[in-house]
């Protein structure tokens, strides 16, 4: 699915308007959901939760990733567990990295198996109890802010800072999953990725911590600079990964956008390859596009990887910490 533009449009547009009783309708599903699902289950080891509250491209995964990193620093064994949005097996699956295919799990849960143990399965306490029997330690939920089947002892909402809550509506005339201030009230912390540029800071309760980051291209700026590039990608927000390039001095002779988890087939790479080719130009996608590819569509295809820089890291690192003093304390 592609975002419309006028969810990230602030000027009242009519095509939101039109779809507004439908945000009510939604609205009315979720506190039902809400109030008739189960009793979170409150699992023997900590949950993280690392979630947003607009559809796609806030940075959550990254951020899951750098969480996921620092943990194993700490000496732990984290295990995540994700829904594997995209991909077709219906059973809860232990991500096999080299094994499995983004058709299988998804993009996203072959990306987090590269760094912890990965679970996927649409029932987080069946896939959490799994991990337990593996090993974990503390389990970290990718994407499961709205799911509530689990008890979370700490719960991140992570915004793009480029379009904070966008409109502010209700899917569909927006991109909010569930209303902002309700969202906030179950958050133990606010990410914000990128600077504030829709001023949505001022509006979080000025108890709840708030954490500022940045995302860092992993490559050699000077492989980059002053060439010609045919930039690709299926993601939530392609323009931010279009904007990266061109602030490390990339020349952008074409950009092409696919919509989010987009399956390439071989039409397409063979499109982008010749579109490349009588341009002079050399194709370059995000690591995230790049897990969907077969190995042979690789090929003569630059992959820009990214990471978490955090403004000030003693305050992730504080939390963390705290979390497993406040586990240690109960026991």
């Amino acid at each position: 699915m592609k975002a419309p533009d006028f969810w990230w449009d602030n000027h009242r547009n009519l095509s939101s308007l039109t779809l507004m009783p439908l945000s009510w309708v939604y609205q009315a599903g979720i506190a039902l959901k809400r109030k008739l699902g189960p009793v979170p289950k409150r699992m023997s080891v900590p949950v993280i939760c690392v979630g947003n509250v607009t559809i796609g491209g806030s940075g959550k995964t990254p951020i899951a990733l750098d969480i996921a990193t620092r943990l194993k620093l700490m000496g732990k064994t984290p295990h995540f567990l994700t829904r594997g949005y995209g991909g077709n097996l219906a059973t809860h699956t232990k991500v096999e990295n080299g094994y499995h295919s983004p058709v299988e799990v998804g993009d996203e849960a072959l990306l987090l198996s590269r760094v912890a143990t990965t679970w996927i399965g649409s029932n987080r306490a069946t896939t959490a109890h799994m991990a337990l029997d593996f090993g974990a330690d503390v389990l970290i939920m990718d994407d499961g802010f709205q799911n509530y089947s689990l008890a979370k002892d700490l719960s991140f909402l992570v915004f793009d800072g480029g379009v904070g809550k966008g409109n502010n509506r209700l899917l569909p005339a927006g991109p909010l999953r569930e209303p902002f201030d309700t969202a906030i009230s179950r958050a133990d912390g606010l990410i914000m990725i990128g600077e504030d540029n829709t001023s949505l800071l001022p509006y979080v309760p000025a108890s709840l911590p708030k954490l500022t980051a940045n995302i860092r291209p992993e490559i050699d700026e000077a492989k980059i600079k002053g060439r010609r590039f045919l930039a690709f990608a299926g993601i939530g927000r392609p323009t931010k990964f279009f904007d990266t390039l061109e602030a490390l001095g990339a020349i952008l002779v074409e950009t092409r956008s696919f919509p989010d988890h987009y399956s390439y087939c071989i039409s397409d790479i063979t499109s982008l390859k010749n579109a490349a080719a009588s341009l002079r130009a050399t194709l370059i996608t995000t690591d995230k596009d790049a897990v969907r590819l077969k190995p042979q569509e690789k090929d003569d295809i630059n992959v820009l990887k990214i990471s978490i820089h955090w403004d000030d890291k003693t305050v992730i690192e504080a939390l963390l910490i705290s979390l497993f003093d406040k586990v240690r304390d109960a026991s």
